[in-house]
């Protein structure tokens, strides 16, 4: 593999990085924040590509982006019902949402498992326009993502300051004692879920518009490949305020894309992908756990060395 390979490699693994880590943002706000585990995310995620696609398709393509977050919006409020209003479990609840959305992912793409977008202006056209006369002319791609994920942190570190922010904080924390504050968790919930799934409507959007077509499945294990992204982003960057653990979600979707990438240019077969994605939210959880556990393991591996030489010395002298 030569440098030019290698750069190559590394630009696509940022880029489809940036895009996917617009989902692993709403996972550290839903997730990490308001300790919420939504399983929506799939559905979620391939109802914001569907959404912008049809849009930018209409010929729309800054409202694709609006839209594309107002129906993931939709999708975090329907979630937070069924769990705030209803009485259902939030694991459930998602596991619902994400099975309705099939049909309602469908329904938007007119019936179709496929859309394409070969001939439809989209942010990423727009913006190769922009830089077409430029020394950044070959990264358009990377230009929007980063945009988008500049302000995505922006925001969520500016929210998560708030008052309302920390309401939502606090939920996640501590729902007891935040009903003894006079804080309505009922409401803190549907706003954190409402904002988290606009992040991943936008992220299936903007990954949509970046490969020019949308699938039926294109979602279908974003929320493994979130998780994944967010505990090793917490592995490096886990500790800090809001800006820095939110950099380190971002740089653990980097982490997660470039070994994907380098995956596949060793030709590993695609069905194998999933399980390297299981492999790696294995490792990012239990590695910094038997990290933490290693000094107690060293000593009953020592105490257990100690007691083999004594019992061997007890031995021998009995021999003698």
């Amino acid at each position: 593999m030569n440098l030019s390979t290698a750069l190559t490699l590394g630009q696509t693994a940022l880029e489809l990085g940036l895009i996917c880590s617009l989902t692993v943002l709403a996972l550290f706000l839903s997730y990490t924040m308001l300790n919420v585990c939504d399983l929506s995310t799939d559905g979620c995620f391939t109802l914001g590509a569907a959404v912008g696609a049809v849009v930018a398709i209409s010929g729309h393509p800054y409202l694709s982006i609006a839209a594309a977050m107002g129906a993931g919006m939709c999708s975090g409020l329907v979630t937070a019902l069924l769990q705030t209003r209803m009485g259902i479990d939030s694991l459930l609840a998602g596991i619902i949402v994400n099975t309705a959305l099939y049909s309602v992912n469908i329904a938007v793409m007119g019936g179709s498992s496929l859309l394409n977008m070969n001939k439809t202006t989209t942010v990423f056209t727009l913006m190769k326009g922009l830089l077409a006369k430029t020394p950044c002319k070959g990264y358009s791609t990377l230009a929007v993502a980063f945009l988008a994920v500049a302000a995505v942190v922006g925001f969520l570190v500016f929210f998560l300051n708030t008052r309302l922010g920390l309401a939502i904080r606090a939920t996640g924390n501590n729902p007891d004692m935040v009903k003894s504050s006079s804080i309505n968790p009922v409401f803190t919930t549907t706003v954190g879920l409402c904002v988290a799934n606009a992040f991943t409507g936008l992220s299936g959007c903007l990954l949509a518009q970046s490969q020019k077509s949308v699938d039926i499945n294109i979602g279908t294990g974003m929320l493994t490949v979130a998780l994944a992204s967010l505990l090793i982003g917490g592995t490096v960057l886990g500790r800090g305020g809001i800006f820095t653990r939110a950099v380190g979600v971002v740089l653990g979707a980097f982490i997660f894309r470039l070994v994907y990438t380098i995956a596949l240019r060793f030709h590993m077969p695609a069905f194998m992908l999933k399980f390297v994605s299981s492999v790696i939210v294995i490792l990012a959880i239990s590695v910094p756990y038997l990290k933490k556990q290693w000094p107690t393991i060293r000593r009953r591996l020592g105490a257990g060395r100690v007691r083999s030489t004594g019992e061997m010395e007890k031995e021998a002298g009995g021999d003698a």
